[in-house]
């Protein structure tokens, strides 16, 4: 693999996944604020990891992976969660790890058969903002989120990005291995 494994880009990405327990402890808890705070945490750190990677030039071959894998079960995650609780329903969720499942199969295929690793596309960097701002108006209590549909708002705009961006994998899964 080329890169450093142990670096600081790769420690933020693995910390993600460690943080959602914690997200989800608060938020049971009725602990809200601070559960916000392990949410933004984590939605900070998929943004810090990749810009820290670039800026000290340590792109690795692990942090190529280790990214979207820490978004698929950090998002998976705290789906699973809300639908648990009845916040969130059972089609969003089965949709999403359907489709992040699908996604992972696909780039281990290539990496397999191919010696390629992949990397997420902008569209999928924007589903995974837009389930996070989905996050943020389910438990962000103001006012705002309890008088207008905003989490459905962001749920279902989370759908079509999520959509969108599952046909530009599939589009670049065939052309790799065509």
């Amino acid at each position: 693999m080329k890169g450093h494994i142990v670096n600081l880009p790769n420690f933020l990405s693995i910390s993600r996944i460690f943080m959602i327990p914690f997200f989800i402890y608060y938020y049971d808890r009725g602990e809200i604020w601070t559960a916000i705070g392990v949410l933004a945490a984590a939605v900070l750190s998929d943004w810090f990891d990749g810009q820290t990677a670039r800026w000290t030039n340590d792109v690795s071959d692990m942090g190529k992976i280790l990214d979207p894998l820490a978004d698929k079960i950090c998002l998976a995650s705290v789906a699973a969660y809300f639908m648990y609780t009845g916040e969130l329903p059972v089609w969003f969720v089965l949709f999403v790890v359907a489709r992040d499942l699908l996604i992972f199969l696909g780039a281990a295929y290539v990496k397999y058969r191919h010696q390629m690793i992949t990397t997420s596309l902008w569209p999928g960097k924007w589903a995974v903002g837009f389930v996070s701002m989905m996050f943020f108006a389910m438990v962000w209590p103001h006012p705002v989120f309890d008088r207008y549909p905003v989490q459905d708002f962001f749920m279902y705009l989370s759908v079509l990005m999520l959509f969108l961006s599952f046909l530009q994998y599939t589009r670049r899964f065939f052309r790799i291995v065509s």
